[in-house]
């Protein structure tokens, strides 16, 4: 079968909201989270689009409840904004890969999120089954794409790269046909970027047209305070060894005369910088969210250059709203991006600032992956040693509880 066309490397917008934050994995109660007013504001600030999963506990019933709310549509059609999810990955240690549980759940994200489409669909983690199950799956999806149409885009996502890049291309191999789209994630982050030294030419070689890059964070490695501890725990796969690495590169970088030197401000920068450029080659057209109130955009503003995508998770509207600077503040030293400073209202200035701020960041980068030393692109085993896959007598799920909307969130 030919390629889907359009590609996706014409349509998805290079910044996407992740939703796992939306998950006791990541917070103690992801029920007591702001997600309407973070899927609000974020589409009020320009995102035009969200990645979710069903093992993401309640996220895809949160997601789909904030969009299911008057202000989104009167002000936001459907075709305006992207709906990423995943099929696959049932809990910890529970998968299902066969052609029926597929395409339960698919139909449960339709319901779930309120739409009766959904752009892209990928495998989750699929390190953890063999190929063979998810060549079965892909098959699948793409059955449910052909003849139904309630899917448009077709990937896989998971940790290790080497498997990615062995499962595109076999899956090219033996159908004939490319993946739309693969998602890494932790892959391109101030402690590993794999994904650009190893694994783009051999995705790129595969025909995927599209690579997000999500977790730029490390799962929240990268971060002074240290993985995040949610309701399940320290859930976190990096070694002792690596988080020690980690706190002394914090440390480190807490001590230079540089401004805005904690090591996730560095980081989310670096990753979100580098891989728009590093990532051009799987990268994307679509709507930059660069600031124009109310506007649809394309990255012709910016030269024409497709922009790598990232994946961007948060827990509060504020951390969302750092995001959209930081975001912008990179958008503004690209080519025309003084122009589009002015145009969204930012100042001529930005593009200076902005400038110096990547001088900044490129030379706290340096002296943290210094600190890092041998643990400069380590990766940890996934899946962990010893893994069986749990999978229990297939059947319908009981539903988990309906989530109220959080207050409606109406932009100023």
């Amino acid at each position: 079968m030919p390629p889907t066309s359009p590609p996706p490397s014409s349509l998805l917008p290079p910044l996407i909201c992740g939703t796992a934050t939306f998950n006791n994995q990541y917070n103690p109660d992801p029920y007591a989270l702001p997600t309407t007013a973070i899927v609000h504001e974020a589409l009020s600030l320009g995102v035009r689009a969200f990645d979710t999963s069903p093992y993401y506990g309640p996220a895809e019933d949160l997601l789909g409840a904030a969009l299911n709310t008057p202000f989104v549509r009167d002000n936001f059609p459907r075709q305006d904004y992207f709906l990423l999810t995943k099929v696959g990955r049932i809990s910890g240690d529970e998968f299902d890969y066969s052609a029926p549980w597929i395409r339960h759940s698919v139909q449960r994200s339709l319901e779930r999120l309120h739409t009766n489409y959904l752009d892209v669909v990928y495998c989750h983690d699929v390190e953890f089954v063999s190929s063979e199950e998810v060549l079965t799956a892909v098959a699948e999806l793409r059955r449910i794409r052909d003849e139904t149409g309630v899917i448009k885009y077709i990937g896989i996502s998971g940790y290790p790269v080497t498997t990615l890049c062995d499962l595109a291309e076999t899956i090219l191999r033996k159908t004939g046909e490319p993946l739309d789209v693969v998602m890494s994630y932790a892959n391109f982050t101030l402690q590993n970027t794999r994904l650009a030294s190893f694994a783009l030419p051999r995705l790129q070689a595969a025909g995927v047209k599209v690579v997000p890059n999500a977790s730029v964070l490390g799962m929240g490695l990268l971060r002074r305070k240290g993985v995040p501890v949610g309701g399940k725990g320290d859930f976190h796969p990096a070694p002792k060894e690596l988080r020690a690495a980690i706190k002394a590169a914090s440390d480190w970088s807490d001590k230079q005369e540089i401004k805005d030197k904690r090591i996730e401000k560095v980081a989310i920068r670096w990753a979100l910088e580098n891989w728009m450029r590093e990532g051009a080659s799987v990268s994307s057209l679509g709507d930059p969210a660069s600031g124009i109130p109310w506007t649809r955009e394309g990255s012709d503003k910016y030269g024409g250059t497709k922009l790598g995508v990232s994946v961007m998770g948060v827990s509060n509207v504020e951390e969302l709203r750092e995001t959209m600077r930081v975001w912008r503040s990179i958008l503004d030293g690209l080519e025309g991006g003084e122009k589009i400073a002015v145009d969204s209202g930012r100042g001529t200035d930005d593009r200076k600032w902005s400038l110096d701020r990547q001088e900044q960041v490129r030379i706290l980068a340096i002296g943290i992956r210094d600190v890092l030393g041998d643990w400069v692109d380590y990766a940890w085993p996934s899946p962990p040693p010893g893994f069986v896959n749990q999978r229990r007598a297939p059947s319908v799920p009981a539903p988990l509880p309906t989530p109220a909307a959080s207050p409606n969130h109406l932009p100023k």
